[in-house]
This record gives structure tokens, C-alpha cells and sequence, in this order.
């Protein structure tokens, strides 16, 4: 990384307490940033601060948790609040919090639609809605989102996450297009599946169809897919897509005609229907 680009940058991230958000964490306190951690169990939160605290670059640099759900929006204005009491208004925002709920679409009850929903759109709405007027105020500021390659191509399994991915995807963009005039920049990343705990928790109810869907792709590491987003956000670049298995997926769903990527789709999820008629 460019680490002048980085260097003594206020950088707030949610989900910051593993996954993306905590390999993030560290790389940016190498690079000499302020990394506040954003997450809903301290006793997830206080562990991943002492790892971000021995990666800094400089003894000088603050870091810090704010426990808190930004699926509310009244949290969400707190955790800027404190942000920006303790070390200034936030430079750099990562919306890494997410959940997900892979299964058939008919076992799967509105609730789920709800929180993830909630979590996944929502608390990226309501922390950026909460960090923007410090940002348009200074007339600078770099919003990063995480979306996912279910954020351009519907997967089976995926009904209620993918929905939120898309809805992330829309918002980023029209951002993008409202904050230019104002300095800001905003990246959205749309990495594929990553080793994280998420990934370990979603695993065991994804349908089969799913599982032959994605053959014998290997998860990316978090700290890879980190590395790539914080690279190329660094370059200005909107659109992240971290690791190969993100490029081509993105290029076959954006390049081919739909109906062709869709026959696809079907017949690489076809092993999976037979095993379960099995």
C-alpha cells in the first residue's frame, strides 16, 4: 500500500472485530492510521484492538472500539460521535459489518429478509448518513463499502443476502455520483466468498445446489482481499474486485447475454439436484 496515502488518516470500520474489517484494521495501522474498530461484542471487540494496536506503525497512533449495532440508526450517530470527540471527524469509513443466511428461499422466514436487510444496507446507510456532514463539511473523505459478487448476479441460495448486496451496490453508486461535487470519494468492493467466521457459520445450510455452484473454488484469505480493496481504493479506483474468481465472475455476468449466463448457472447447479434426489 501507499502508505502516505493512509498515514495519519482517522479510519472508522464496522465489522471491524474479525474478517475483512479486522485484517483491514491492521493494515492501516501499519500504515500509520487512527483505526477505530466498530463492532456489537466487546468481547470481540477488545481482543481485535490489541492486535491493531501492536500492527501500528507509530506508538502515537489512537485507536479504539465503540460497541455498538448499526442496524440503528441512533447507534450509528453515536459511534461517529465518539469517533469524532476522540480523534476528529472520520477520514476514511469501511462498512465491512454484514450477516448472511444462505437457504432454499421457502424455508427462509421474512424475519432473516429483516436483518439482513437491517444489518446489511441499513447500518451501511446510517453510518455513512452519520459520518457525511463531518466529511462534506472538511471538503474531503473516502467511503468504502463492501458489497459481494452476489451484488451483480442473483445466486441459488442466496435470496435474502444477495438482495442486500444489490441494494449496497445501488446505493454506492448513486453516492458516488452525489459526493463527487464534494470531495469525496466512495469505493464498493465485491469479493467472492472469503475464509471468515461468517463463511464457517453460513456453510453448513447452504443447499447442495449452492455447494455445486461453486465446485471447487477456493475462499479467498481476509487479508488478501484487504489488501486488494485498500490498494486499489487507494487509487481512486470505484469498483474493487478483489482475486481472480471476482474478475471473471464479474466479466461472464456483465459481458454475456443474461439469458446465456443463466443456462450457465442451471447447469452448474445441476449436480446438486441430483444428489438431493438422491
Amino acid at each position: 500500500m501507499a502508505k502516505q496515502y493512509w498515514n495519519n488518516k482517522v479510519v472508522l470500520i464496522t465489522g471491524g472485530s474479525s474478517g475483512i474489517g479486522l485484517a483491514a484494521a491492521k493494515q492501516l495501522a501499519a500504515a500509520g492510521s487512527h483505526v477505530w474498530l466498530v463492532a456489537r461484542r466487546l468481547e470481540l471487540l477488545e481482543p481485535a484492538l490489541k492486535e491493531v494496536q501492536a500492527a501500528r506503525r507509530e506508538s502515537s497512533q489512537v485507536c479504539g472500539i465503540v460497541s455498538a449495532d448499526v442496524s440503528d440508526s441512533q447507534q450509528a450517530r453515536r459511534i461517529v460521535e465518539t469517533v469524532t470527540k476522540s480523534v476528529g471527524v472520520p477520514e476514511v469509513l469501511i462498512n465491512s459489518a454484514g450477516i448472511s443466511q444462505p437457504g432454499y428461499v421457502q424455508d427462509l422466514a421474512p424475519e432473516v429478509f429483516e436483518r439482513l436487510m437491517q444489518v446489511n444496507y441499513l447500518g451501511t446507510v446510517y453510518v455513512t448518513g452519520a459520518a457525511l456532514p463531518g466529511m462534506m463539511k472538511r471538503g474531503s473523505g473516502h467511503i468504502i463499502n463492501l458489497s459481494s459478487a452476489t451484488g451483480f448476479m442473483g445466486i441459488f441460495g442466496y435470496t435474502a443476502y444477495g438482495a442486500t448486496k444489490y441494494a449496497v451496490a445501488g446505493y454506492s453508486e448513486a453516492l458516488r455520483a452525489e459526493m463527487k461535487k464534494h470531495g469525496i470519494r466512495v469505493s464498493v468492493a465485491f469479493p467472492t466468498d472469503v475464509d471468515t467466521p461468517q463463511l464457517a457459520y453460513e456453510t453448513p445450510f447452504k443447499p447442495l445446489e449452492m455447494i455445486a455452484l461453486e465446485g471447487n473454488a477456493k475462499p479467498l484469505s481476509a487479508e488478501v482481499v484487504a489488501h486488494t480493496i485498500l490498494r486499489q481504493a487507494e487509487k481512486g479506483r470505484y469498483m474493487i474486485l478483489p482475486g481472480t474468481d471476482a474478475v471473471l465472475f464479474y466479466l461472464l455476468t456483465s459481458k454475456l447475454p443474461k439469458s446465456l449466463v443463466f443456462t450457465i448457472m442451471d447447469l452448474m447447479a445441476v449436480p446438486g439436484k441430483k444428489v438431493k434426489k438422491a
